[in-house]
């Protein structure tokens, strides 16, 4: 029975936390200080629910329970006194109101609570990595030891860029509220960035034993419905949950039955997943009707409609797809958007014409450690018939990628194509 309530507990501040975080948030005003409130909190209930029994409205509880607990705080201190008396008038509120309509309240906070904690997350003055794992921690509330699994690397690590964004964030004065104007659509991007980051190393990862973790895109596309949610007209936050949800269909089809990647070309298309793309064309058309210019993963959402609609890899529409990258390239130009865009021209036009766009790339710099433009280039001469070079290039690709699953596919092909 304790082992019940310890789990139920587990799964309630898994949903919870984020929510009680941000709450507090717009109250001290201290991302940092909020979460040793809700944790406050955490303990709180620990202690007391397995003798009283879960209550009705777990979150509303763990809120009141923080607000408590940070009135004590502040009261110790003798400090924050505009602290402490928002802390007081909110909770004199909660006292004054029936359960239900505190239930109320605090449902009609949390959207603007949550949506002012992930704009803190992902504020310009953090680095990308450190943008990750405390948006991770705050509105995923993922622990810091699931952050460091799912980027391979050490729990200290990672607890090390929490607390230097919070330090980074308490230097900066960085208010706990929606920017608006200019200021807002660039946060957005800031947001959109970190979220759609979190996904690519989840559908590809860069480095370890899986070809990609299912379960790094979930949490990108969580907080990419959370991000919907809050910003119901925003074009490219409905686009960016589109593409990561058609993309994600394909999950149950890309990898064989001992682990090893099997590719778009290949794949059963009878196994994607069409709960998600229904649900990702759903989100594309919403977009559609949305205000604003189309962005970048509006864009990539289209192409991967593309896929999605194609019942073989034969039929997909390769000129729409050659179109939607020359309108990607307009809007985001990069060499890595000219290289996938080579791909397309050479499904459309042939391979004679996709060589000569690669052989362009080939000096690029950006591009030297990128194993996927010899692996492309690859791809293009074993269609020519040049299969020697296409093995030096597979050979390559292998030796740039650090993905062992990854590298065992490259090096397998490699091979295939003889002396």
């Amino acid at each position: 029975m304790a082992t019940d309530i310890a789990r139920t507990i587990e799964a309630v501040w898994r949903f919870e936390s984020r929510r009680v975080i941000a709450g507090l948030a717009r109250m001290v005003r201290d991302v940092g200080v909020a979460e040793d409130l809700a944790q406050d909190a955490l303990v709180l209930a620990l202690e007391q629910w397995p003798r009283m029994g879960i209550p009705d409205n777990p979150g509303a509880w763990l809120m009141t329970a923080g607000k408590r607990r940070g009135i004590d705080h502040f009261r110790r201190a003798k400090t924050l006194e505009r602290k402490l008396e928002a802390l007081g008038h909110e909770a004199e509120m909660d006292r004054a109101m029936s359960p239900s309509e505190a239930a109320v309240a605090l449902e009609e906070q949390i959207d603007d609570d949550t949506l002012r904690l992930l704009f803190v997350a992902c504020h310009p003055a953090l680095p990308t990595d450190a943008r990750v794992a405390f948006t991770l921690r705050m509105v995923g509330g993922l622990t810091t030891l699931e952050i460091a699994r799912a980027f391979l690397t050490t729990e200290s690590a990672i607890a090390q860029r929490i607390v230097r964004a919070k330090r980074t964030l308490a230097e900066a004065g960085a208010p706990f509220e929606v920017p608006q104007g200019d200021d807002r659509s660039a946060r957005f991007e800031s947001v959109r960035e970190v979220i759609y980051f979190i996904f690519n190393e989840g559908y590809s990862a860069t480095s370890g034993e899986d070809w990609f973790r299912p379960e790094l895109c979930r949490d990108a596309m969580r907080l990419g419905r959370i991000l919907c949610e809050l910003g119901p007209d925003e074009r490219e936050a409905h686009g960016l949950i589109a593409l990561m949800e058609l993309q994600a269909s394909r999950f149950p089809a890309r990898k064989g039955s001992g682990g090893q990647p099997i590719l778009l070309q290949d794949q059963n298309r009878s196994l994607w997943d069409r709960i998600l793309i229904r649900r990702g064309l759903a989100a594309l058309r919403r977009a559609e009707g949305c205000r604003g210019e189309a962005g970048e993963y509006f864009v990539q959402a289209g192409i991967a409609a593309c896929h999605a609609r194609a019942g073989s890899f034969e039929e997909t529409d390769w000129s729409l797809i050659v179109a939607l990258y020359e309108k990607l390239a307009a809007i985001a130009p990069s060499p890595v958007v000219q290289l996938n865009r080579a791909v397309a021209i050479g499904m459309k036009s042939g391979p004679e014409v996709a060589i000569r766009l690669v052989d362009g790339l080939m000096g690029e710099p950006s591009l030297a450690q990128y194993y996927l433009l010899p692996c492309v280039r690859a791809d293009l001469l074993i269609k020519l018939g040049r299969s020697a070079e296409a093995r030096g290039e597979l050979e390559r690709a292998a030796s740039l990628t650090q993905n062992s699953r990854e590298r065992a596919l490259l090096r397998e092909r490699a091979a295939s194509c003889g002396p």
